[in-house]
């Protein structure tokens, strides 16, 4: 046996289960870790986009000649002269392509200087002229464009039904037929889009490092619009500040660094301004929800509808898949689920944490809350008495489901039993509320290599991407505890397009898909090293996995991921302010693999469920089709004074062998389903008032008690 193989018997320091602490966090923390922005590669140029100015229309000339004119200035990008791209599936790539405005903020030029302020000041005294159009960014039920898609954001159909839901509903002794509302939100990871491209003439190689989530599609998109094999491309992304699905797919500035890199023959980075974002890296599209829920008496639920009316872009459809988690939550006979999408002239919305579960939990964990009142009953006992023996939608088995398991432990925990009234203290209206949490399991297929080598360590490639999620320390452990070895033998390679294909960072697929291949290639080296007698070759022994066949196969069972919130809220009768005092998680989300990094991600979602419910919101002009919102100054996500610190996530101790080699589901977006909706019915509860709009700002807080000051303090 090779003195490599001599260490498989010892016991792994961090195996899994094991809270490690992250492997980058000093490179964080120390400021070492390089970023997309950061590539200082020499004669290194910056470039700055042009957004549109107008709601719709087309360029009719763009005047560059000031621009050019000022010191340091490379050139100017225009659609009369940008180079030509390849074919996309992605219509919001074809910059600098055409005429058309499809919308404000939509790319018109694109300024290349030698310095970041060079450009920016080129940019501005670029002058483009337009034919404006008439325009409509404006969401509204009975909107004359409605329709109803072929399918939504997932591949799930948009509308199905089961039953005769309208006669159930008209036959139930309880009903409630309420409608939300939920404003359009934008993703703000704290690392803004950027990317730097480095065109190689000479070799005819294209090398880009890219904030994104995944380099392996970047890659295949950036050969195509270039007319380049994909082995002429590599793309890394070694660190990347955040995402939320905005960077799930190439955005606009991967391609603007890398045609203006090809045109100047130098490397160029495009660092977007946090100004652009909301205009062109997607964002989640504003819902109208309709939910009708029929019960008797006992809470039984008889009739489920949920109906969701919101937008896409005239570019490109995405239709935000809000009415599916109705289909897997409550044992339903009679139900119906429709999506209904209008075009407008507006910026193409796309992924956000959790998109579909994020609001359409919301809306339906409200009307469960509101049935409840309705029927004098406790919203815990509610759900419980209504959880299915099978998914109502498929009638497939869960996996593993332990929603109840989630409700108990967190009511135990919050101690809701012996929660008090609604209550007042001073100008306080305190009160309490909960929801129920959903989020389906995706597994993607991924491959991996595995090297062992002469000196006794190990290096494991995969192309994952680490988005801030705690990927290279759980993959490490993953990798140790299938060697056998201590943490400290294995070392990660990850983020680099040459790498084993690897599906993006998202819909909480990560763990599960390049887990499960860096499980089967350490598995298999540890079989091939048992195998081997003798020293170790001085090129190691290596082996590889690809997980395409495994992760492929339909399963028989219904996947996914639950959990329950609890919310203790302040409302401050002159302010209008509401604060949470406490916050509770409790999840199933299968094995924790890291409890630490666990912690971090069920924690993160629930303070961006609270931004969502009291403080996030983006509204749309009219007059000029932009977004209100579009700095961290308009757009308040939660920080630490908005944030509770009494902020608690656990989970149950869940056993699933029906998912992948670890027994894992994802954790990085169940946090954030229901956690608006139970602070949502805490405020309820404290004010007496219910409220449909999100977010619950100080003004509506206000106009809602200005017809009495709640249960606790009288009208």
């Amino acid at each position: 046996m090779s003195s490599a193989s001599a260490t498989l018997d010892t016991a792994a320091e961090a195996l899994l289960g094991t809270p490690v602490p992250r492997r980058e966090g000093r490179e964080k923390v120390t400021g070492t870790a390089l970023y997309a922005a950061e590539r200082h590669l020499p004669r290194r140029a910056y470039a700055w986009p042009v957004p549109a100015t107008i709601a719709r229309g087309r360029i009719t000339a763009v005047d560059t000649a000031a621009a050019l004119a000022l010191p340091g200035v490379l050139g100017v990008l225009t659609p009369y002269d940008a180079p030509r791209l390849g074919p996309s599936d992605d219509p919001g790539l074809q910059l600098l392509q055409d005429l058309r405005v499809p919308h404000r903020g939509w790319y018109v030029a694109l300024a290349v200087a030698d310095t970041l302020e060079g450009a920016r000041a080129a940019a501005d005294a670029v002058r483009v002229t337009y034919e404006e159009e008439p325009h409509d960014v404006v969401l509204r039920e009975g909107h004359p464009g409605l329709y109803t898609p072929e399918e939504v954001n997932g591949g799930y159909p948009a509308h199905r039904e089961q039953g005769d839901p309208d006669a159930a509903f008209a036959a139930a002794p309880v009903r409630i037929d309420v409608r939300y509302a939920v404003p359009p939100l934008h993703n703000h990871a704290m690392e803004p889009h950027a990317a730097t491209a480095d065109w190689d003439a000479g070799r005819g190689h294209l090398t880009v490092h890219d904030s994104c989530q995944g380099t392996t599609v970047v890659r295949t998109v950036l050969a195509g619009l270039f007319g380049l094999p994909e082995d002429r491309v590599t793309v890394l992304a070694e660190h990347v500040g955040g995402g939320f699905g905005s960077k799930g797919t190439p955005r606009p500035h991967v391609v603007l660094a890398v045609m203006a890199s090809r045109r100047c023959g130098r490397p160029v980075t495009v660092a977007l301004p946090r100004q652009h974002m909301a205009a062109t890296v997607g964002h989640r599209a504003p819902t109208l929800h309709r939910v009708r829920l029929g019960a008797r008496a006992d809470g039984t639920l008889t009739s489920l509808g949920h109906e969701v009316t919101t937008y896409t872009s005239r570019v490109r459809e995405f239709v935000e898949q809000a009415a599916v988690p109705a289909r897997v939550m409550y044992a339903v006979r009679d139900s119906r689920t429709t999506h209904r999408v209008a075009a407008l002239d507006v910026p193409t919305p796309s992924w956000m944490r959790a998109p579909g579960e994020t609001p359409g939990m919301y809306a339906l964990e409200s009307a469960m809350d509101e049935l409840a009142d309705a029927l004098g009953m406790d919203p815990v006992e509610l759900r419980v008495r209504n959880d299915p023996a099978t998914e109502p939608d498929s009638g497939r088995p869960f996996s593993s489901r332990h929603l109840v398991e989630c409700l108990r432990e967190g009511a135990d925990r919050f101690g809701w039993a012996g929660r008090r009234p609604p209550r007042r203290e001073g100008p306080l209206l305190i009160g309490s509320g909960m929801a129920a949490a959903t989020y389906p399991v995706y597994i993607a297929p991924a491959g991996a290599r595995a090297h062992a080598r002469p000196d006794g360590s190990y290096l494991v490639e995969v192309n994952a991407t680490d988005i801030g999620t705690g990927a290279r320390t759980v993959l490490s452990q993953i990798a140790a505890d299938a060697l056998g070895v201590p943490l400290d033998a294995v070392s990660l390679s990850l983020g680099n397009s040459a790498l084993p294909a690897g599906p993006v960072a998202g819909g909480s697929t990560g763990t599960a898909s390049w887990g499960w291949a860096v499980h089967d290639a350490c598995a298999a080296l540890t079989d091939r090293l048992a195998r081997h007698h003798g020293p170790l070759p001085d090129a190691g022994l290596s082996a590889s996995a690809d997980t395409t066949q495994s992760a492929k196969q339909r399963s028989p069972y219904a996947r996914h991921a639950f959990g329950a919130h609890f919310a203790e809220v302040q409302a401050d009768t002159v302010t209008g302010e509401v604060r949470v005092r406490r916050m509770l998680g409790v999840f199933a989300a299968g094995r924790v693999l890291n409890p630490r990094t666990a912690r971090s991600q069920f924690i993160g979602g629930m303070v961006m469920g609270l931004g969502m419910a009291l403080t996030e919101h983006s509204g749309l002009d009219p007059a000029f089709g932009d977004f209100a919102e579009r700095d961290l100054a308009a757009y308040h996500v939660p920080v630490n004074a908005d944030v509770p610190v009494a902020i608690e996530a656990h989970w149950i101790d869940e056993h699933d062998k029906h998912l992948n080699p670890m027994g894992s589901k994802g954790i990085g977006e169940i946090g954030i389903v229901g956690a608006a909706a139970a602070i949502g019915n805490a405020v309820s509860r404290a004010t007496g008032h219910r409220l449909r709009e999100l977010p619950l700002t100080p003004d509506r807080i206000l106009s809602a008690l200005a017809t009495g000051v709640g249960p606790a303090g009288g009208a």
